[in-house]
């Protein structure tokens, strides 16, 4: 098996120096400060900016919060991840009660699961059009997190046999400046190219105001998003595959948004860079902030698994040059300065971490305190009871810890103990019964100790972490 996937990884890594290669000027940074780039298993990185593995992200930003939605990895899942931060470093996971594969299915639903949210705020409301069944559905709440409902009862907005030999998912929705909406959707088959189509959106949000469009740029299959800048329609959306590294972002322009619309200059936007572990940036969205322009995509996990399908949020700038064109987006695993306004972990305590194994040295229990979700512990496959430690350093009184599980939405079984010596220990909480969700998932009420140790059951759910913090 370990020859097989050393294999797989030298192709992949073969045809991702091939395609940068002949898309090489994607991959020229604007400037020298651009260029700069650290390992991804380095401590601090801020990229990616939220743990777990996650695809399709929407960004909604309200007076006080930032939300992200975004499609559960591998593959979707029953229901959407959201999470939400008052300064975009700080993330902390929330429950969604919509949609669900079972409130969001009709007779022309497919079995694919949830994926690729678009959420706005308008009228007063919110409204999110979400591919569910590879057909389009519309929630609509009074607050971010709900509670969501169908807008249109029992029926999708667009369902699977919209356009027959046309895959009707990924909507985008855009509220123009003059407060017109437009919604953007369409995917191909198979890995083969597909068509995008457009429709104006009447007031009430959930009824199209005449017919769609189809407007199509070059190399498009699939991921639309719409952005204005300048006064100009930048129709973004992505080509390849995003299972490996021929994904990439790429633009067309128009004076409308309906089109019609010509390929940017300096498409492709953004491609992978197997020199540095970045594999099949894509499927993205665009967010304002302080007078500059942010993109939000997802690129694969690391070490890369041709196995399984795994994706994590990245935030990269995003520059216009003096032409008004997009300038090239070289992906980093700094992230823009607004990622790194503060440490993530400022005020954790200095720790060290130890654990009863390690499957290996890339997923070494020291990865718990190097604040980088792109690293995590995991313990040997083989161990029935696994734990992890933290030791303190000195007999104090932590004030809290905090622990990111691998999967946010899954119930992990575990034992928080604490220790003066490290010979004898006591429970602080037991959730082997029924088992603890969130990210974090914070405990408070603390003893003094200097040993803090987690300890799992053999479950269903094998334990994996990304940082283990204490206050």
């Amino acid at each position: 098996m370990k020859g097989l996937r050393s294999k797989l990884w030298l192709w992949i890594t073969l045809a991702s120096v091939v395609y940068v290669f002949q898309n090489a000027h994607a991959a020229v940074p604007g400037n020298a400060s651009e260029a700069t780039q650290v390992s991804w298993d380095a401590p601090h990185n801020p990229n990616p900016f939220i743990p777990g593995y996650y695809a399709d992200a929407s960004v909604l930003q309200t007076a006080k919060e930032t939300f992200v939605y975004a499609t559960e990895d591998p593959w979707g899942g029953r229901t959407l991840g959201c999470w939400r931060s008052t300064d975009l470093e700080h993330w902390r996971w929330c429950s969604l009660n919509w949609p669900t594969k079972e409130a969001a299915t009709s007779p022309t639903s497919g079995d694919s699961m949830i994926w690729a949210p678009s959420v706005i705020a308008k009228n007063g409301r919110y409204y999110m059009y979400v591919s569910v069944g590879s057909e389009v559905w519309v929630g609509i709440a009074d607050w971010p997190t709900g509670p969501w409902k169908n807008a249109l009862g029992s029926k999708p907005l667009i369902p699977g046999n919209y356009r027959p030999g046309y895959h009707m998912i990924d909507a985008e929705v855009f509220l123009d400046t003059d407060g017109q909406a437009y919604l953007y959707w369409g995917s191909g088959l198979h890995w083969v190219n597909g068509h995008c189509f457009v429709v104006k959106l009447k007031p009430d949000m959930v009824t199209f105001d005449g017919e769609p469009r189809d407007v199509t740029p070059g190399h498009y299959f699939e991921a639309p998003f719409m952005y204005k800048h300048g006064g100009r329609y930048f129709l973004m959306y992505s080509e390849g595959k995003t299972t490996d590294s021929t994904y990439n972002v790429r633009y067309a322009v128009g004076s409308s948004p309906l089109g019609p619309f010509r390929e940017g200059v300096n498409s492709p936007l953004l491609v992978s860079d197997p020199a540095n572990s970045i594999l099949g940036p894509g499927h993205h969205a665009i967010f304002a902030r302080g007078g500059k322009s942010y993109i939000v995509y997802h690129r694969h996990s690391l070490p890369f698994d041709s196995s399984s399908v795994r994706r994590q949020l990245c935030m990269d700038e995003l520059k216009f040059g003096p032409d008004g064109e997009p300038q090239k987006i070289v992906p980093t695993h700094l992230g823009p300065a607004l990622l790194r306004q503060t440490p993530r972990d400022a005020g954790a305590l200095p720790v060290t971490a130890t654990a009863s194994s390690s499957l290996d040295a890339v997923h070494d229990a020291k990865r718990v305190t190097d604040d980088n979700y792109a690293t995590r512990w995991i313990p040997a496959a083989a161990e029935k009871e696994a734990w992890l430690q933290l030791d303190l350093h000195r007999v104090m009184q932590p004030s809290r810890t905090e622990i990111r599980f691998e999967y946010a939405w899954k119930p992990y079984r575990f034992k928080l103990l604490a220790s003066l010596d490290g010979r004898r220990w006591t429970s602080v909480e037991d959730h082997n019964s029924t088992g603890e969700v969130g990210s974090p998932v914070t405990i408070t009420g603390l003893p003094r100790a200097r040993y803090l140790r987690l300890v799992f059951p053999a479950a269903e759910t094998p334990v994996s972490i990304f940082e283990w913090n204490a206050y």
